[in-house]
């Protein structure tokens, strides 16, 4: 089965890929490596949601919104090279716009490794990084940037 049919199998649909809010690209190929921009929870062109996790945003919404991300995410690697070239998930990055003394930066970023989890299987086990920060681009709550290995 490909990561496509999987995808699609879970009910899930790759968005268009959001433009890009600055000067560079959305994915970038070098040699077996795809780098993804930082894609906040852009649905229909617009944010999901905005906001401080712990305040505005609870832990649980954030959850969704970097699932949302991890799946622009994907829809990036899928324009740049096709969904189906990924070997496997590499990295991920995630930031949390996080209220003052909010601490549960990993269970939010959860989201959107469970979500590559639930599409690559064991091609989706990843190392990871999860970041508190004061703010994000737009005033969203959740970023993610993945890093993954192409045929």
């Amino acid at each position: 089965m490909s990561w496509s049919d999987k995808l699609a199998g879970l009910g899930l649909e790759l968005p268009s890929v959001p433009a890009p809010a600055g000067s560079y690209v959305p994915a970038l190929r070098t040699g077996s490596l795809v780098f993804t921009a930082g894609q906040v929870p852009f649905v229909d062109g617009g944010l999901a949601a905005t906001g401080k996790v712990g305040a505005e945003v609870s832990p649980e919404e954030a959850q969704g919104l970097a699932r949302l991300c991890a799946l622009n995410a994907l829809a990036a690697v899928h324009d740049l090279v096709g969904l189906d070239a990924v070997v496997q998930v590499v990295k991920v990055v995630g930031f949390v716009a996080s209220a003052e003394g909010f601490t549960g930066q990993p269970a939010v970023i959860n989201g959107a490794s469970d979500l590559l989890a639930e599409v690559f299987g064991e091609a989706g086990r990843h190392a990871r990084s999860a970041v508190g920060v004061a703010e994000l681009p737009l005033g969203a709550p959740v970023e993610v940037e993945l890093v993954v290995e192409v045929r």
